[in-house]
């Protein structure tokens, strides 16, 4: 993939003097859903696949973008006195948010480059091609001018970005994920204080595959932002009874108790998702720690239904592909990832009925959906690194 960036970056940019390159990971979310806003515990991976950047340090303040997910839009170019969000800047506000998010911790970017980006996580998927880029970004940065800060800060910085310059409300754990990814580990990490530890991945005679439901979503434009106003309001009525910082301090007899304190029925729903998703993230690490796969499967089910019945995040697109899944021998488990709203599923498949799986899931869901969904078999693998 190195020759193939840096072939693309000399045809584009003229030379490829000068250029070095690097790769940030894709993530994907075992379980533990829309609680890392909820100060809960999140079990993500980062993966094999993600995006691929080549960059050369200019002496002027000009920047210069090219992605090769985004061909017809050419060289897209700005200066770093533009680091402001634009709609026409497309792809490049997340980018140029995490420059504007350096220059904010007092650690301004003192020149421009040029930069051109490979990507081979389905855009809008769910698996975090956004943070991907902004931890990729970082990273670079950081190697460009000798900025002192450690992984955790540029997960930090590119949340900063994500939230304050592209204004998605998103919690930590897509570029905590990213920027600390170990091969073959999750991460059970507590985003209320950020202690973590990493977690062996060992599916001894199973994978994970991820299924695209190809339903691109906009997290901006979703109604993410809504479920987390829902969250912190039934969070303040809940205050009032019970001494605690977020959802995450609960547990559900806890809960149960004080439910009635909120007001309506939908924030108690969205509230009792947070709470249980957060003890369900909890045991399905012991299991996984206890070789007990199956139950971390159970789980895995049981965290999809409290989505789609409690949070209403899935959408007949997500239920279809896991609903399939759920009839298949060699299933583990099986449920959607990420925000929702489409994006992806995550399943833990036994190897010898991955292809029938695949065959089995695809053919009913492009039945009942009308197009098709993508599959892929991943490993879990590092965070970022230069090439």
């Amino acid at each position: 993939m190195k020759e193939t960036i840096l072939k693309k970056f000399q045809e584009v940019f003229g030379d490829a003097e000068g250029v070095k390159c690097y790769f940030a990971p894709g993530r994907v979310n075992l379980i533990g859903e829309h609680t890392d806003y909820n100060g809960g515990h999140v079990f993500p991976c980062a993966l094999t696949i993600g995006t691929y950047g080549a960059a050369r340090r200019r002496e002027d303040n000009r920047l210069r973008f090219y992605s090769m997910n985004f061909e017809k839009l050419g060289v897209i170019e700005s200066s770093l006195e533009e680091l402001v969000p634009a709609k026409e800047a497309g792809w490049t506000n997340y980018p140029k948010g995490v420059m504007w998010a350096f220059g904010e911790k007092g650690m301004k970017v003192p020149f421009g480059m040029d930069l051109l980006l490979y990507g081979n996580i389905p855009n809008g998927s769910g698996l975090s091609s956004s943070a991907s880029v902004e931890i990729l970004t970082g990273y670079i940065l950081r190697d460009f001018f000798g900025f002192e800060v450690s992984n955790q800060e540029l997960a930090l910085i590119g949340q900063y970005a994500e939230n304050n310059f592209n204004k998605v409300n998103c919690g930590i754990m897509d570029q905590f994920a990213i920027a600390m990814g170990k091969k073959d580990n999750a991460i059970f990490l507590d985003t209320a204080d950020l202690s973590f530890e990493y977690a062996p991945i060992a599916l001894k005679g199973a994978k994970i595959v991820i299924a695209s439901s190809n339903k691109k979503r906009g997290l901006g434009d979703s109604k993410y932002n809504e479920r987390r106003s829902e969250c912190e309001t039934a969070l303040a009525e809940l205050q009032k009874v019970v001494e605690i910082k977020g959802l995450g301090d609960l547990d559900e007899e806890t809960f149960e108790k004080y439910a009635s304190a909120i007001e309506s029925d939908v924030r108690r729903r969205r509230a009792k998702h947070a709470v249980y998703e957060n003890q369900r993230t909890i045991r399905a690490v012991e299991a996984l720690k206890a070789d007990n796969v199956a139950l971390f499967g159970k789980l895995m089910n049981e965290s999809h239904v409290s989505l789609r019945d409690d949070y209403e995040v899935t959408g007949i697109e997500l239920d279809t592909l896991v609903e399939e899944a759920w009839k298949i021998e060699g299933v583990i488990g099986s449920r959607m990832t990420g925000a929702g709203f489409g994006g992806c599923t995550v399943s833990i498949v036994k190897d010898e009925a991955i292809d029938g799986f695949i065959d089995k899931v695809g053919k009913a869901y492009e039945a009942k959906i009308g197009y098709a969904a993508d599959f892929y078999v991943v490993e879990v693998g590092n965070g970022p690194v230069t090439l």
